[in-house]
């Protein structure tokens, strides 16, 4: 793919999904994947310097980042997708939809990144690079001591990924932090049926936004995952993958 060697998780049959993870790349053991890949054929790259996926030199914007997709899509043997994305993933998924409207069945925002919503002195979406690492984790789980990761029991590969993934993270969305001042007037482009889902407890992004960044979007519906924070997907596995299925299935 452009010449990138990359890591790509495939699970299940059907209608197809491209599932464009967040600050961290998909783990391929997550219980929403074995409950999604039930209803669909799920597609989940590690972005370009994320996992085990490779970054050429000089790739280190969103739009590398965004161009190198626009390949991704052409390339797969589908006339149509779904395409979903989580936290920094959503706002690709943003930046697709609004770009690539031909080759999607339909758009899934999940506590996605992309836009501004507030005044410039406001802050949107929490610096996760300069706010202590146990306040980053008490604001993305509603039930951090049962969620969050234990670093501590990862193994010595799975550290090196976290940090290649955290230090990619950073070099994509460090300035301006985590969105596109441009991208917010053109998503009402985005034509294809959205779903806007968010966690109810997320500390990084809040509801608000989530329904700021829906509002935006012509004819997308908003729903709201309660007792889970900025990883819906995780922590309400069964309650997320019966939002998306229904969706899937309208």
């Amino acid at each position: 793919m452009s010449g990138i060697d990359l890591e790509v998780v495939r699970r299940g049959a059907g209608r197809p999904v491209v599932l464009l993870h967040g600050m961290q790349n998909v783990d391929p053991r997550a219980p929403f994947l074995d409950m999604l890949e039930e209803h669909a054929e799920i597609i989940a790259p590690s972005h370009p310097g994320f996992g085990r996926s490779a970054r050429p030199a000089g790739f280190e914007t969103i739009y590398d980042l965004l161009h190198f997709y626009l390949d991704f899509l052409e390339e797969l043997p589908h006339d149509k997708i779904t395409l979903m994305g989580l936290s920094f993933g959503g706002w690709l998924a943003a930046e697709l939809a609004v770009t690539c409207r031909h080759r999607l069945a339909g758009l899934v925002l999940v506590d996605a990144f992309g836009i501004k919503v507030s005044d410039r002195e406001t802050q949107d979406i929490l610096d996760v690079f300069n706010t202590a690492p146990a306040e980053v984790q008490r604001r993305s789980w509603h039930d951090p001591a049962t969620w969050a990761p234990d670093l501590d029991a990862r193994s010595d590969e799975e550290l090196v990924i976290r940090a290649r993934n955290w230090e990619s993270l950073c070099l994509y969305g460090w300035n301006p932090y985590m969105y596109n001042p441009q991208l917010k007037r053109w998503l009402s482009r985005i034509t294809v049926p959205t779903l806007v889902v968010w966690g109810a407890s997320d500390g990084i992004v809040k509801p608000s936004y989530g329904r700021a960044y829906a509002g935006l979007i012509p004819g997308s519906r908003f729903e709201l995952i309660e007792r889970a924070g900025h990883h819906p997907e995780i922590e309400q596995a069964r309650a997320f993958v019966d939002t998306v299925v229904k969706f899937l299935n309208r």
